[in-house]
């Protein structure tokens, strides 16, 4: 169930059809959950609770059509791949990968695999793809990098649009959420004829400061049992077929961090808070193959700054709920080591807003 089911309304814009970043046309989303083994952790062995999951800009290759795009850091404790080539050139060329900190690396090396694997017979080309991590290392047997190269082929072969499976799933498996159970959330929201769509992977916060539309809720719930509170991380992409540029991008991502402000989250020392937002209101931008013929000029549209600020709200609406979907939807999972986490009981919390 997602907040919604339970009247949980959170703002005043109007979400999409199925209130997720999926609503952006042509944006896709895919999971491979791994959950296996009980008791202690035995290092390469297990508990696994794990996963990977993928979002693919549009329907088509990102390789071959790659979109404007923009990062923010709200607290820079953690690693998204390919940001300097994001940064340079404003561009996202490659799908998106979400795991755990010590499988950033297969996830990255499995998607210039998919990718280089797609290419026309004797391109001449390259991959940076980019992949976001958050610590899921109190529930699941991190050091033992579960995640393989088929997990994350798995994940892309899956990744469809509609509906978003939202919770303890894909990289979200082992995550935990102001001290409850974390994982994958996604909300949506339509303004001026634009659809902005956002996905989080929550594992940050703090319980004794969980807000919901500015009611500080967490205060009245029981003590938390979650290790190292304050010290995960949250990892946000923003979608939207609105026609921006990269410094458009980037100041929408930069909302998101305030979207995770207003559910609590406060980018602490230990946190790894990034985000990252593409546009698609663009697609004829050059293809990043090396033996390509670029055009010596190309023609974009652009949305003027002065038209931005709806867009702003949609991002803070959209992550705020995403957040709260991911508490409602994640249920109560015991990994490593015996270690219990709760998931939020959507009907509490209803009545705790009331």
């Amino acid at each position: 169930m997602r907040a919604r089911d339970h009247g949980i309304i959170v703002g005043s814009g109007t979400p999409g059809p199925h209130n997720a970043i999926t609503d952006v046309p042509g944006v896709r989303v895919g999971h491979t959950t791994l959950i296996s083994g009980d008791g202690p952790r035995v290092v390469g062995s297990g508990p696994v609770r794990t996963g990977v999951t993928v979002v693919l800009p549009h329907e088509s290759s990102a390789f071959d059509e790659p979109v404007y795009a923009g990062l923010h850091w709200l607290n820079g404790n953690g690693e998204i791949t390919g940001m300097a080539f994001l940064r340079e050139y404003g561009i996202l060329g490659s799908p998106i990968g979400l795991t755990n900190t010590g499988s950033v690396g297969v996830v990255r090396d499995a998607l210039v695999e998919i990718e280089v694997g797609a290419l026309r017979k004797g391109a001449v080309s390259w991959s940076l793809p980019v992949v976001g991590e958050t610590w899921d290392g109190s529930l699941n047997d991190i050091d033992g990098q579960h995640v393989t190269a088929a997990h994350v082929r798995e994940a892309y072969a899956r990744a469809s649009g509609g509906p978003v499976e939202e919770g303890s799933v894909g990289g979200g498996t082992g995550m935990i959420c102001h001290g409850f159970k974390g994982g994958i959330g996604t909300a949506s929201r339509i303004v001026d004829g634009y659809t902005v769509g956002v996905l989080v992977q929550a594992n940050h916060g703090r319980r004794d400061r969980l807000t919901v539309n500015g009611v500080n809720v967490g205060r009245w719930l029981p003590t938390s049992p979650a290790p190292y509170e304050g010290a995960g991380s949250i990892i946000g992409i923003v979608a939207t077929d609105a026609p921006l540029l990269p410094h458009q991008c980037r100041r929408l991502a930069q909302r998101a961090g305030l979207g995770v402000a207003r559910t609590g989250g406060a980018g602490e020392n230990s946190s790894g808070d990034g985000f990252l937002c593409f546009a698609t209101g663009n697609r004829n931008l050059p293809a990043n193959a090396l033996d390509a013929d670029p055009p010596r000029t190309y023609q974009v549209t652009v949305l003027a700054d002065e038209h931005i600020d709806p867009l702003f709200y949609a991002v803070i609406e959209a992550t705020e709920e995403a957040i709260v979907n991911v508490l409602v939807a994640a249920e109560t999972m015991t990994g490593a080591d015996g270690l219990t986490i709760p998931g939020l009981d959507g009907a509490v919390l209803a009545n705790l807003l009331t």
